[in-house]
């Protein structure tokens, strides 16, 4: 099992930049695809970014392509979320999530493991 926090969230204005953490216990984190999704208010879930378990492969959601990178650091347990050019429609809760089976994926229900989330504000 592994515990998931995040930290890193504020207020930031449009256009600006966060970068979002995510510290996992445990000594097997370079054996879970990290991943992570974020909850407007009012809305579901959705897929933001996802890493494979070397940090070779990721997949982005089209409306943060180009804007967010995600990256980890294996030797520090750590996922990260890259955010630029923030805007108005990026304010949400941002979930980090893991997965030790399978491949980089943007399906909520393939992972097993949650973190409580951060919040985000981007205002104008």
């Amino acid at each position: 099992q592994v515990q998931l926090v995040e930290s890193g969230g504020g207020l930031v204005q449009v256009g600006g930049s966060l970068r979002l953490s995510c510290a996992a216990s445990g000594r097997t984190f370079g054996s879970y695809v990290m991943a992570w999704f974020r909850q407007a208010p009012g809305e579901e879930r959705e897929f933001v970014a996802s890493i494979s378990r070397g940090g070779l492969t990721t997949l982005y959601a089209d409306s943060v392509k180009g804007r967010f990178t995600i990256s980890r650091d294996n030797t520090k347990n750590t996922v990260y979320l890259q955010m630029n050019t923030l805007k108005l429609e990026d304010t949400a809760v941002y979930y980090c999530a893991s997965r030790q089976t399978g491949l980089v994926s943007l399906r909520e229900d393939e992972y097993e493991y949650w973190g409580q989330g951060t919040q985000v504000t981007v205002s104008s």
